[in-house]
């Protein structure tokens, strides 16, 4: 049995799962899928092609499902996945996919959206994050699990934010920040690594010393004094093969390969792989 108030404007063709309450004068489109036991606060709008899991909680003034803000799309019929408890705050906007993008915008579970924060099209979070009031992420983002966005922080189209990254408040993001690093600035840069994140996300005293290691050999090299300056790749080959092994230290490594658009650069040294 679900509980909903008499203002609220339902579609006949909705979804509305057991438990789910829906508070006054919120609107549910009829493409909408709500799992069990989730809290509508009043006045929220959740439209499109919108499935949400169960025990979310969203405020009011949420926008939820509207059209993107993107002036290619055509009315395309994509898609928002939202997973299970997460707290979505006041005048949050989440927003589907388009056809360049895949056609979804993906959110895991347990993440908290804090108010006035924006998640645009295309765009993939994890799990167990947190963005503080403000933050905006731009269509094409991809978000590890874990991950901490400062308030009124900008993270640009196509930038990555590996697992258990830390962004600064005000920072503004136009290239990928790895797992387990800080960034701040504008524009971003690298700031150290997120030990306390590590550290409860189940990350050893070795985990840390193999990705400080890594992180001191390719951000912050020792400069030989008439010796050739390395490149960014060799000096990740280089920390490759001396402490790969480590599948923490393993997953960084295999983010700064596959990065496209380019990794910050560390604030002290400007060493990045554009260097």
């Amino acid at each position: 049995m679900s509980l909903i108030h008499p203002t609220a404007i339902i579609d006949p063709a909705a979804k509305i799962g057991e438990g789910t309450k829906i508070g006054p004068y919120s609107i549910i489109g009829p493409h909408v899928v709500l799992g069990r036991d989730n809290d509508i606060g009043p006045h929220v709008v959740i439209e499109g092609r919108t499935t949400i899991g169960d025990k979310n909680t969203i405020f009011q003034f949420a926008s939820v499902g509207a059209i993107p803000q993107d002036l290619k799309y055509r009315g395309e019929p994509s898609e928002l996945i939202i997973g299970s408890r997460n707290i979505i705050r006041e005048c949050v906007t989440l927003q589907p996919g388009t056809t360049g993008g895949g056609m979804i915008t993906k959110i895991g579970d347990q993440n908290l959206f804090m108010a006035n924060t924006h998640v645009g099209h295309d765009t993939f979070v994890g799990s167990r994050c947190v963005f503080a009031n403000g933050a905006a992420l731009a269509g094409h983002v991809i978000v590890g699990d874990g991950v901490i966005v400062g308030g009124l922080s900008g993270i640009h189209q196509f930038v990555r934010l590996g697992d258990v990254a830390m962004i600064g408040a005000g920072a503004m993001v136009s290239q990928d920040v790895p797992p387990y690093f800080m960034a701040q600035g504008d524009r971003a840069k690298i700031h150290g690594l997120n030990r306390v994140g590590l550290e409860r996300n189940g990350g050893s005293r070795e985990d840390l010393a193999a990705i400080r290691s890594l992180y001191r050999s390719v951000f912050t090299p020792t400069v030989v004094p008439g010796a050739p300056r390395k490149t960014f790749k060799e000096r990740l080959a280089a920390s490759k093969a001396e402490i790969g092994a480590n599948p923490r230290a393993a997953q960084v490594i295999a983010f700064l390969e596959s990065s496209e658009r380019g990794v910050c650069a560390h604030h002290g040294t400007g060493e990045g792989d554009s260097d």
